[in-house]
């Protein structure tokens, strides 16, 4: 099995892609080994000093590291994520399923049209950028002309989120709605 490794906008999140689908659907992050115990790949990552957060997307897995380099760390995720494989485990047990929700959306019912087009463009422009660089972003609300979204895997917490945030995502979303005055994280 040979995986490959990328690097991230975030410089303490790395990108590892198993040639293989990891998650068919969906996507799961934790950001402790308390929120990875119900995926026996993350519990073998979170085993590796110096992981603080592993995230799932459709074809790849990134992890966060608190301190240590990567050229020390890089080995032993790599020894976990192709054990995990290898074995054939599940990658969640006890039935816990690949839709991790985020918190309730909300947004005013008026607003509902709005919503689909932030959506959309979220669905087709954004989320496919982000996952490019190992993260996923997810709408959460849209209120007074702030759209809410949750930054998952190497964006979140990556030094350029804020920039991304501003500068991308906002722009493209006033561009096709002028109803959007700002975004957001939470």
């Amino acid at each position: 099995m040979f995986i490959q490794t990328e690097a991230t906008p975030n410089p303490a999140t790395l990108k590892f892609l198993p040639g293989r689908v990891v998650m068919p659907e969906g996507t799961f992050e934790a950001k402790n080994p308390d929120q990875g115990e119900v995926s026996p790949l993350a519990q073998r990552l979170f085993a590796v000093p110096g992981v603080t957060g592993v995230f799932f997307g459709y074809d790849f897995v990134t992890v966060t590291k608190a301190d240590g380099e990567w050229q020390h760390l890089k080995p032993a995720i790599l020894g976990a994520i192709m054990e995990h494989f290898m074995t054939g485990a599940p990658l969640f047990a006890n039935g816990y399923g690949a839709s991790q929700e985020d918190g309730e959306e909300f947004f005013d019912e008026q607003d509902a049209a709005t919503v689909e087009t932030i959506k959309e463009l979220l669905e087709t422009r954004i989320r496919p950028a982000v996952a490019g660089d190992g993260g996923d972003i997810t709408f959460r609300g849209f209120k007074d002309g702030t759209v809410y979204l949750v930054m998952k895997g190497a964006c979140s917490g990556c030094p350029s989120s804020t920039a991304t945030l501003r500068h991308g995502i906002q722009n493209l979303l006033r561009h096709f709605l002028p109803d959007v005055r700002e975004v957001q994280a939470v």
